[in-house]
């Protein structure tokens, strides 16, 4: 699947990130994957584990954001996760209208893997809780560094503040998944 060069808002620069990469890693029955890949990490802030379960303002730290929406339609979905493996799940009727929490069969699975330079973050997100048609999709980060630096990372920015929910940065496609 394509990897994609998330681009941080100018408003927003990071101090020591260099480069964000994004990419669905895979989609099956149960899950759909998706992995980012950040470079200059070694003073990226992750919070602690706090086990898995909803939790709002996420964004509010570092947090890996995938947006997903019907191709040609105004309603959409968001998942917010977190390093702590704590995460939240959005349903709107159209850009920032009509939020509300969507009901999950299960819950995401999320892995933060540091490296030396570079840290790697996985998320699975319960097949069930993604539309099974073709989609239109943004991902996104938020990165907070020490010295509380954060950085706002997209496909893409319009505007002069940084806005995941804006219809331009939904610039990746996905397929509706094929029968078995």
């Amino acid at each position: 699947m394509q990897t994609h060069e998330l681009v941080p808002h100018p408003a927003y620069p990071p101090a020591s990130v260099s480069s964000v990469t994004a990419r669905i890693i895979g989609r099956d029955a149960n899950w759909l994957r998706v992995r980012w890949r950040i470079k200059g990490a070694q003073g990226l802030v992750v919070s602690k584990f706090a086990g898995r379960g909803r939790a709002d303002g996420l964004w509010q730290t570092t947090c890996f954001e995938m947006f997903v929406k019907p191709t040609g339609g105004n309603s959409y979905l968001e998942y917010n996760l977190s390093p702590s493996e704590r995460w939240n799940a959005y349903a709107f009727d159209a850009p920032r209208k009509g939020m509300r929490e969507l009901t999950m069969d299960r819950e995401p699975d999320c892995t933060m893997r540091p490296g030396s330079s570079f840290a790697i973050f996985d998320a699975a997100i319960p097949a069930s809780a993604v539309p099974s048609v073709d989609c239109d999709y943004a991902i996104t980060c938020v990165l907070e560094e020490q010295g509380g630096t954060k950085s706002y990372w997209a496909l893409c920015h319009s505007g002069d503040m940084p806005d995941f929910h804006e219809p331009a940065c939904f610039t990746g496609e996905l397929a509706a998944p094929t029968a078995p």
